[in-house]
């Protein structure tokens, strides 16, 4: 199946590792091009040389207003457009809701919550129509995770937000999607289970939650996103979709 991703030009945040990177290269294993950003100009620039030619690396802090501008600036500048972003800005800090200080809420505001809907709201000015912009979210959407206070408050807030946007941005032909993962593979689930006296069991735990009986790959997660921000996608808009092996039971 053609994605229609040749030439096409993408802003991914946070995309060192983890699912933003599995994302990018899905997308130019497609024919697209993609800037990636990370918190350091080494992390940035090993991460896109380790992509490819139709790769860039960017340092960029999300809680900066000048960021937003500046990546899209860099995907005219190098690739010669923008079509659309993916905005992932990492997990928060785990913790209670007696445990959260008001710093760690402040500065999560700020760059997950914040940053997220400026760099959105940036790109929405800067696209035109077929463009996409994608929220890399959380199962704690719909479900609250035991621990993360700080993921169950913002992330609900934020499909909120790219709900709002979806409804705002469609007479302009622009769309507006969410991914929310479960239990993917990465170093952040990892740490998450390692919370845990006993990650090997609560990795099993979580296992048996979910009905394909493992927890999903990177690249599987990639693939998804890479549909969703795809021109192959383009009557949905609107949409948060789960990528969790059938772990929501729900509608």
């Amino acid at each position: 199946m053609d994605l229609g991703l040749k030439d096409r030009t993408y802003v991914l945040t946070g995309a060192t590792r983890g699912l933003g990177n599995a994302t990018a290269r899905e997308l130019i294993t497609d024919g697209a091009k993609v800037v990636i950003t990370g918190r350091t100009e080494e992390s940035a620039r090993s991460a896109a040389t380790a992509l490819g030619p139709n790769a860039l690396g960017v340092a960029a802090d999300n809680a900066d207003p000048a960021t937003p501008d500046r990546l899209i600036a860099a995907a005219r500048n190098h690739f010669g457009g923008f079509d659309g972003i993916l905005i992932s800005v990492g997990g928060p800090p785990a913790g209670t809701a007696a445990a959260v200080t008001d710093d760690q809420w402040r500065r999560a505001i700020d760059t997950i919550f914040l940053g997220a809907v400026r760099t959105a709201r940036t790109a929405a000015g800067e696209l035109s129509e077929g463009g996409v912009i994608g929220f890399v979210l959380s199962a704690s959407v719909h479900e609250p995770i035991p621990g993360l206070t700080i993921s169950n408050a913002l992330r609900p807030g934020l499909a909120g937000f790219a709900k709002s946007l979806a409804t705002e941005l469609g007479p302009r032909g622009i769309r507006v999607i969410g991914l929310l993962p479960n239990r993917i593979d990465t170093d952040r689930v990892k740490e998450l289970d390692a919370l845990s006296d006993d990650p090997q069991k609560t990795k099993a735990h979580h296992t048996t939650q979910i009905p394909l009986g493992r927890y999903g790959t990177p690249t599987e997660f990639g693939k998804a996103a890479a549909f969703l921000l795809s021109p192959a996608a383009s009557y949905l808009t609107g949409v948060m979709l789960p990528v969790d092996g059938g772990a929501r039971h729900g509608f």
